[in-house]
C-alpha cells in the first residue's frame, strides 16, 4: 500500500471560528468546505487536529464537542466532503500530555490508522506557536493561515515561534489548498 498525503488541519481559526474559543462557536468559512472538498477529490487524507483544553477545565464536555463535531461532519456531507479522521487534544498544558499541539500525539495516533507519508504532508493552521511548531517536530510542511489569530501569528506572537519558518502563508484554508494542488499537480 503506498504511503499517502495528508493535510494536518487545525480548526478554531483555521476551518471557522476566531481561533481562541472552544468548539461550539466553530462555523465554517465560507471556503472551508471547498478547501476540504478539494483535498478529498486529489486523494489527500483530510485529519483534523484539535486542541480542546476547555474540556479538561470543564468548560465542555464529551457529549458537546462531539454534537458539534457531529454536526460539522455533517455539513461536509452535505457538500460530498469529509475528514478522514479528526484528533482532539482535551488536555491543558499542565497535564503533561503528549498530544497537545504542538506535541506530536495526534500526529503519531494518525500514523497509526493511516499510512501517512509525513515528510511529504502538511500541517495547516492560524497558530504559529502551535501548528508551525508541530509541522517542524514531525518534519512536515507548516502552512500559516492569516485567518484566525494567523496575522497575530506573525506579527506581536512571533517571537513564541521565532526559530521556525512557515513552508509558505496563505491569506485562508482554500488558498493553501491551491498553492498545495498546483504543487502535487505540476
Amino acid at each position: 500500500m503506498a504511503m499517502k498525503k495528508a493535510a494536518f488541519i487545525d480548526f478554531q481559526g483555521t476551518l471557522g471560528g476566531k481561533g481562541t474559543d472552544d468548539i461550539r462557536s466553530l462555523d465554517f468559512y465560507p471556503f472551508s468546505i471547498e478547501a476540504i472538498k478539494k483535498l478529498n477529490d486529489n486523494d489527500i487524507l483530510v485529519i483534523g487536529i484539535t486542541n480542546q483544553s476547555h474540556i479538561s477545565k470543564g468548560e465542555l464536555t464529551w457529549d458537546q464537542y462531539n454534537e458539534k463535531l457531529n454536526s460539522l461532519k455533517e455539513e461536509l456531507k452535505n457538500h460530498n466532503a469529509y475528514f478522514d479522521a479528526v484528533y482532539c487534544c482535551p488536555h491543558t498544558s499542565s497535564d503533561n500530555c503528549n498530544c497537545k499541539k504542538p506535541l506530536t500525539g495526534m500526529i503519531d495516533a494518525a500514523c497509526k490508522e493511516f499510512e501517512i507519508d509525513v515528510k511529504g504532508s502538511y500541517v495547516i493552521g492560524d497558530m504559529g506557536m502551535s501548528d508551525m511548531i508541530l509541522a517542524k517536530n514531525i518534519g512536515a510542511k507548516g502552512i500559516l493561515v492569516l485567518t484566525g489569530v494567523g496575522k497575530g501569528s506573525l506579527n506581536e506572537y512571533r517571537h513564541t515561534w521565532k526559530d521556525v519558518e512557515p513552508y509558505f502563508t496563505a491569506e485562508n484554508v482554500l488558498e493553501a489548498v491551491h498553492r498545495i494542488l498546483s504543487g502535487i499537480n505540476t
